[in-house]
């Protein structure tokens, strides 16, 4: 007795869906896993279009049979991709499907079997398990960004909805707000977080690289392209790329993205063969768009090709209540790369911190603690170890030199190491790292005299 002739039998044992299709996607085969799955029988299956599911994971690409029709014929497998499809109810299920494409013995694609895994209790879990740390405060941030402000819990929500999208999203915001955090948290809670986060700065590169940057090139295909090298979009296929400063890139660039937004293909600089790619899409800038597109600087079909979904990052003057978690994050960072045992700052300088208009926002603030970790020995971090511009002062030797930020920091840690050496030369150049005669140099330089470095 032929053992095949029991293939459905043998099908139907499985825990996992299993769906058989031919070159256009016309489903010819299902096992009983895949009815109680998506919640069709058989008979409702077969000679319907596999697009009846509406699965996620699917890109078609047209009407014609094997690669004319989906991705799936074009790549020949998928492995243990994270989908949703729609069942006969109308309701989302959340699968892992894999697959790979039958062909028959002269080469020719007739056709593709799929497995289909049911992970709803293991995202409902995910999600009970997320909601639980956010009610109990177990974790100080939300993906790296900190703060229990309302603004902030706005932000964190409107994150978690645009994850379980893949919906453009642009990200506006102030410099230094930490719209590049927002877009890896928005990665990293959705579907492709274990694919790869690629970030771009429009802004660091001239026309002609930024091309390449993007979309790659080929070997001769300019001055200096010695070698065939993929772009960023291709690094970041089923993952996301990031563009930060979209409204930096020039308008022949601001076309050819367009393109690739709207065909899902890319061209690599000196190549006109096209490559398929499956990418989302992150933007964010601190300029307003909309005043660009009035000005012709950015094209308009652009603007609403990738702002679909906007999310504004808010300054850290409208979310002072978290300047204090802020500033511990940062002291604990710190003080893990310094060594130093640095308590944290003083009452007097947390009101100075909190009436700051920080218009550099989290990134100034930043290099304010940073700032003060440079001149602060331990314990609490005061007023006379914070940058100038904070504290509105700055000493008569200072201005009477006219020294810039760079001398200033340099003769404040010179100050501040005669402290810890109680004066000696010797152990100061020990602790700066440079010579004897050096210390004494920079003594003289600044006209330090001895019991300025010796008092408190």
């Amino acid at each position: 007795m032929d053992i095949a002739n029991f293939w459905k039998t043998i099908v139907d044992t499985l825990r996992e869906g299993l769906i058989v299709v031919d070159a256009s996607g016309t489903i010819l085969a299902a096992n009983a896993a895949a009815e109680q799955l998506t919640g069709y029988t058989t008979e409702e299956l077969l000679g319907r279009s596999c697009q009846i599911l509406n699965c996620t994971g699917c890109k078609i690409l047209g009407e014609e049979q094997g690669k004319g029709f989906c991705n799936l014929f074009v790549r020949g497998n998928i492995q243990n991709k994270k989908c949703l499809i729609t069942n006969k109810d109308g309701h989302t299920v959340n699968i892992i499907k894999s697959a790979v494409v039958l062909k028959a013995e002269d080469g020719i694609v007739i056709g593709a079997v799929e497995t289909l895994t049911d992970i709803s209790d293991n995202i409902r879990q995910e999600n009970e398990i997320e909601s639980l740390r956010k009610t109990c405060n177990l974790n100080e941030g939300y993906h790296g960004l900190i703060g229990r402000s309302v603004p902030m819990q706005r932000l964190f929500e409107l994150i978690g909805s645009v994850s379980e999208s893949n919906a453009p999203v642009m990200i506006q915001g102030q410099s230094g707000t930490g719209k590049g955090l927002v877009a890896r948290a928005i990665h990293d809670a959705g579907q492709r977080r274990n694919n790869p986060f690629i970030q771009v700065n429009c802004t660091v590169l001239n026309e002609n690289l930024l091309e390449s940057e993007l979309f790659g090139h080929v070997k001769g295909a300019y001055t200096g392209a010695d070698r065939t090298r993929i772009g960023r979009f291709e690094a970041a296929h089923e993952g996301t790329i990031f563009l930060d400063e979209i409204g930096d890139i020039p308008l022949s660039t601001q076309i050819k993205l367009l393109r690739v937004l709207e065909e899902s293909k890319i061209e690599r600089v000196g190549d006109h063969r096209t490559i398929p790619i499956d990418v989302r899409i992150i933007t964010a800038t601190n300029k307003n768009l909309e005043k660009l597109v009035s000005a012709g600087i950015f094209r308009e079909d652009l603007f609403f090709r990738i702002n679909v979904f906007p999310i504004h990052c808010p300054k850290l003057v409208e979310r002072r209540d978290d300047i204090p978690l802020i500033v511990a994050n940062f002291i604990r960072q710190n003080a893990l790369s310094s060594g130093k045992k640095i308590t944290g700052v003083s009452p007097d300088v947390m009101e100075l911190l909190m009436d700051h208009p920080w218009t550099g926002n989290v990134r100034e603030l930043r290099n304010t603690i940073e700032y003060a970790f440079v001149l602060c020995p331990g314990g609490w971090i005061d007023r006379k170890h914070l940058p100038p511009k904070l504290t509105g002062k700055r000493d008569s030797v200072s201005v009477n030199l006219g020294m810039n930020s760079e001398n200033y920091r340099e003769r404040e840690k010179l100050i501040q190491a005669l402290r810890e050496s109680g004066g000696s030369r010797t152990e100061t150049a020990k602790l700066l790292g440079v010579s004897r005669v050096t210390v004494w140099k920079r003594i003289k330089k600044y006209g330090i005299s001895d019991p300025e470095y010796l008092t408190d």
